[in-house]
């Protein structure tokens, strides 16, 4: 990449990334996205997808395999398994280093998307890999015929709940509130599944284990009482906090962490935009995180055609 500057560099290759590389390559700009991982992002983990429009039913990683194989007919730069070791957006001309290339670019789309939040309990960091996972379809498998818990109660720990039914022989959903946030469709496959035991007033204090997870302790928000239940793996899906890390100190975060942008995508820095799990969004949806693509992409198409008329003028 020595001395060539891209009209634009998308950080992260899920959804959003590639969906923003479609517009840019479609408005015939040169592009290239960047990812520590392979691309696609965290979709194709979700072993079911039904809530995209036009598909039905579909897993999350052939949703994703569609997306790469259409933008792959507009022959976008792409640069898997790169991990970024420096980014400098405040210059004109932004700077991202990886470690095996150095990439500059006249704008930058951050697309690095978001991660499941930790319970910070006893228990959980050192049993990683040991009981703990924050996926069911990576893992779910291993859990055939024994117990297993999931924490939350939204629409990701209910479906996940529901898809470990499938190999464990009990699953217990532990909830701090009576209620679930999920929605009724998926609340109502909970409550008709028989495997599915529901905790709910509970918070977990901590994850026992001798080598591996064996039990979990749950609290009673109401009678702050404590109780333990033999499990044999646990899965968090109590929110996501976003992958930021890179940019701190140079971008403007809400209290969350995850970064502000208006309704173009734009940031409070010029020619930055960020899209999909990692900005402020009211959802965090495959389908949001693709119509953000998509307006990132033509807002860089504007916003480099005014530069481009101001120099000729």
């Amino acid at each position: 990449m020595q001395g060539k500057i891209f009209d634009c560099v998308i950080l992260g290759g899920g959804p959003a990334g590639l969906s923003a590389a479609l517009y840019l390559k479609r408005a015939n700009l040169d592009c290239a996205i960047v990812d520590k991982s392979a691309l696609g992002g965290t979709p194709t983990n979700y072993c079911e997808i039904e809530n995209y429009l036009g598909f039905g039913k579909i897993s999350g990683f052939e949703l994703c395999e569609k997306f790469e194989g259409h933008v792959d007919n507009f022959d976008v730069q792409k640069f898997p398994y790169e991990e970024i070791e420096s980014v400098d957006l405040i210059s004109p001309i932004k700077k991202i280093k990886t470690m095996e290339n150095e990439f500059l670019a006249r704008t930058v789309i951050i697309a690095t998307g978001a991660k499941p939040k930790k319970l910070n309990i006893k228990g959980e960091s050192e049993n990683i890999g040991r009981g703990v996972s924050y996926c069911a379809v990576c893992d779910g498998a291993f859990y055939k015929d024994k117990t297993v818990c999931v924490i939350g109660g939204g629409n990701s720990a209910l479906e996940e709940a529901l898809y470990l039914t499938k190999f464990a022989k009990k699953v217990y959903i532990i909830h701090r509130r009576d209620k679930f946030r999920a929605d009724e469709i998926v609340q109502k496959r909970v409550y008709e599944n028989d495997k599915i035991e529901l905790l709910l007033n509970f918070v977990p204090v901590e994850i026992i284990a001798d080598n591996k997870v064996e039990k979990i302790k749950l609290q009673n928000i109401k009678t702050m009482k404590t109780k333990e239940y033999k499990v044999d793996g646990v899965f968090p899906y109590i929110g996501l906090e976003p992958n930021v890390e890179l940019f701190s100190g140079q971008i403007e975060e809400d209290k969350n962490g995850f970064i502000i942008t208006d309704g173009s995508m734009k940031t409070t820095i010029e020619g930055v935009y960020a899209i999909g799990d990692v900005r402020n969004t009211p959802l965090r949806q495959v389908i949001t995180a693709v119509s953000d693509g998509a307006i990132a992409g033509v807002e860089i198409s504007k916003y480099l055609m005014e530069i481009k008329e101001k120099v000729r003028n």
